[in-house]
């Protein structure tokens, strides 16, 4: 088939990005502006950063909102402020979250208040917006959710065993909802490892670059790495929906 008859790809025209003032977050709301989506930033507390990254986006219409994955009234309010200006919504990334490091060998160090605190924001916290921006992606054109998950929950090693444990619950989360969101609606995990931002308190540079010279491709993922993935789930995978893409170098092999 000649170049000019393929169909043009599914571009969406409105898209939100939690967690999109610094890292993952931020990349794919970069990328998916460039191809000329207009992008709701969400953020929890860091207004300054989100608002930087609107002002760094291609194109017009961006703007930043407050959601906080563990408070669920600040989910509901973003998401009635995007159907009074929008109506719909194309996108969702599930970029938001956080983590407490805690070896996995240390039981006790892992204490019910980081246990829940971890899958508060890692799983239910994803969930809640899923629910709450349902209706509006239903309404959307080729609508299409990216949980950003993470290896951990296949290889059962991370930043705590909470951790493991959210993004591995988040990846449930994917396949069912891809059963009870269909067909209206894509859902997809994108599973990295080791990326190159601030996301674990006291990981360092060095640390990620030692993990990644054992890996098959011997590389550190980028942010932008894990971004160009989420594109690809919403932009090209649209006979794809419940399955996990892993971004990680090879290490799941």
């Amino acid at each position: 088939m000649p170049a000019a008859d393929f169909p043009p790809l599914a571009v969406p025209r409105t898209v939100l990005v939690t967690g999109g003032s610094s890292g993952i977050g931020r990349a794919s709301a970069m990328r998916l502006a460039a191809l000329g989506a207009t992008v709701v930033v969400g953020y929890n507390s860091r207004a300054k950063l989100a608002q930087e990254v609107v002002s760094g986006l291609e194109g017009t219409g961006h703007f930043a909102l407050r959601i906080s994955m563990e408070h669920s009234d600040t989910i509901e309010a973003a998401a009635a402020a995007v159907e009074q200006r929008f109506g719909s919504l194309d996108a969702l990334v599930n970029s938001g979250g956080a983590t407490t490091p805690v070896p996995a060998a240390d039981l006790t160090a892992l204490t019910d208040e980081i246990f829940d605190r971890t899958v508060t924001l890692n799983l239910r916290g994803p969930f809640a917006t899923i629910r709450a921006f349902r209706p509006l992606l239903e309404r959307g054109q080729g609508a299409a959710i990216v949980n950003i998950s993470s290896i951990a929950a296949r290889t059962g090693t991370g930043s705590s065993l909470a951790y493991v444990a959210a993004k591995a619950g988040v990846d449930a989360l994917t396949s069912s909802l891809a059963k009870v969101l269909a067909p209206k609606v894509r859902v997809f995990s994108v599973s990295p490892a080791g990326v190159d931002t601030d996301f674990v308190p006291g990981r360092s540079r060095e640390q990620l670059q030692k993990t990644a010279e054992k890996l098959p491709l011997a590389h550190v993922t980028t942010p932008d790495d894990v971004a160009r993935a989420v594109v690809a789930c919403i932009v090209n995978l649209t006979s794809s929906t419940g399955i996990v893409v892993p971004v990680d170098e090879g290490r799941h092999l």
